[in-house]
């Protein structure tokens, strides 16, 4: 089997790799001798698509790429820079599967839970169709409207709404681990938002789920079954810690700090992965204090 990955050197791709072999992988990214360095010397990297007319030569696409989302405040320039590094890369593989006459068999496309955007408390599955209009819902959106150009009765085409994902390699985590290392950490507002997570292993593992499963298309959440308020998170990362959780950061603080990103951490989903279940998949860590067990070790 040969497949394409697109961002496969960030957190997700990088350690998928290794997963998928020994499958015949491919990477297109924009800086080889930076993806190189990351994932060594025995991947075969594409620095542009243009000189390909189609990807008939592949079974397997799986785009990840895109620009960090929650890395820079959100000014205009950097909302369209994140929305361009999306749409643009997911355009251009749709169109080279739709110019082929032996496409791919699968399209793996990422999206987030950012799609359904701030919830409440309500349980929010795949068939939720009340999504809150902000910037998050808009770019996961044309996101996928852009890859499900791809479906065909050739090509089964499933999206990723995935949610923070828990690992001690990177992400997320690395960011929030230093104040709680200095008993400094706790919850962000009022805590009362809910946290959709999944560990790196799940979302790995799942993704090798649905490539090996031909009935499996369509939205899926990539989220844990168990998602948890921040109030909740912060108290299980402190304990993984063995340190204290007795501080807020308040809103006005991240506001100050961060600008409209803010609303990733003030507002929240409690979503649930009701269609990968389904499919058959069997979480590994189901639970927030299953997942910063790693933290221990």
């Amino acid at each position: 089997m040969k497949i394409l990955i697109t961002g496969g050197s960030g957190l997700i791709g990088s350690n998928l790799i290794p997963i998928l072999r020994p499958y015949d992988v491919s990477v297109y990214t924009r800086n080889a001798a930076m993806a190189e360095q990351i994932l060594g010397h025995n991947i075969q990297f594409l620095s542009s698509l243009t000189h390909l007319s189609n990807l008939d030569d592949y079974d397997v696409v799986i785009n990840l790429a895109g620009e960090p989302i929650a890395n820079k405040k959100w000014t205009d320039e950097q909302k369209h820079r994140i929305e361009y590094s999306r749409w643009s890369i997911t355009e251009d593989i749709v169109t080279l599967i739709n110019a082929g006459e032996n496409p791919p068999k699968l399209l793996i496309s990422g999206s987030a839970i950012g799609f359904y955007g701030r919830q409440k408390d309500n349980i929010i599955d795949e068939n939720f169709s009340s999504s809150h209009d902000e910037f998050s819902h808009r770019l996961c959106e044309r996101w996928e409207t852009i890859a499900k150009k791809a479906q065909s009765d050739k090509t089964r085409v499933c999206i990723l709404r995935t949610g923070v994902v828990i690992t001690k390699r990177g992400g997320a985590l690395q960011k929030m681990l230093l104040p709680f290392k200095l008993g400094l950490g706790g919850p962000m507002g009022d805590g009362s938002q809910y946290m959709s997570w999944i560990h790196l292993e799940d979302m790995l593992q799942g993704i090798a789920h649905l490539i090996a499963n031909d009935s499996c298309q369509g939205v899926y959440n990539f989220t844990a079954p168990n998602p948890v308020t921040n109030a909740e998170f912060s108290r299980e990362l402190a304990a993984s810690l063995s340190r204290p959780c007795v501080f807020k950061v308040p809103e006005f603080v991240l506001r100050m700090m961060m600008g409209e990103m803010a609303d990733l951490v003030l507002y929240g989903q409690r979503v649930v992965p009701t269609r990968l279940e389904e499919s058959g998949y069997k979480f590994i860590y189901p639970k927030i204090s299953q997942a910063l067990d790693c933290l221990r070790k």
